[in-house]
């Protein structure tokens, strides 16, 4: 049982909405799901709809994934130290593109992205306060409470992630194996904390959704 779960604060003000009136007409950026996205060094992305993974690649070829972005937050190469940097459409997402001049000209956009990028420092903190639990159970589950806090849809069943994760996603976050994640995830459908629908999509049950 875990005695506390990781909360990110949702953005007070709707900025997807905010960014997609400001900058109506503007060309907007389709990727399907599991398609690498194309970043340049003065360039940044923001999510209108979809979710995409990011994440780095060691020196032994090993994964790791660092985040996710969810509608209304950027990311791109301006915003990170890290090479290789990568990002993954998760599910099908569209994005808009800026780059840097545009960000430093205009107060409404900085204000919004500054906004949004203390979402994903939110996040990060999540991440790593998570990933420093010794019990590797304890990471999965506070892992699926907070995708569940940002993208669950409620449901008859429970609440329904709208992101289809795999085992090995999931492993590379949490810094464990395929095996580990996959044997967790079976503890954790016999206890009735989670179950799996038709499209592979993992729900939480009832009891376990919180105040969503």
């Amino acid at each position: 049982m875990l005695q506390s779960q990781v909360s990110i604060a949702p953005a007070p003000t709707d900025w997807r909405q905010v960014f997609e009136e400001a900058y109506q007409g503007r060309h907007t950026h389709a990727f399907k799901s599991g398609r690498a996205i194309p970043m340049a060094p003065h360039d940044l992305w923001i999510v209108c709809r979809g979710i995409v993974q990011l994440g780095t690649l060691f020196p032994s070829g090993d994964e790791a994934v660092l985040g996710f972005v969810y509608p209304a937050m950027p990311f791109g190469l301006p915003l990170t130290q890290l090479d290789p940097y990568e990002a993954i459409a998760l599910s099908d997402v569209v994005l808009m593109r800026l780059n840097q001049v545009e960000l430093e000209t205009s107060p409404l956009l900085a204000q919004g992205v500054l906004q949004q990028m203390s979402r994903r420092l939110q996040q990060t903190e999540a991440i790593l306060a998570m990933i420093s639990q010794r019990r590797v159970h304890d990471r999965l589950q506070q892992l699926l409470l907070m995708l569940k806090q940002e993208v669950g849809q409620v449901t008859p069943d429970g609440v329904r992630l709208e992101v289809r994760l795999t085992h090995q996603q999931l492993a590379n976050l949490l810094g464990t194996t395929r095996v580990t994640i996959t044997r967790l995830l079976g503890n954790l459908r016999q206890e009735g904390w989670l179950s799996i629908d038709r499209t592979r999509h993992f729900v939480i049950a009832d009891a376990f959704t919180g105040g969503l």
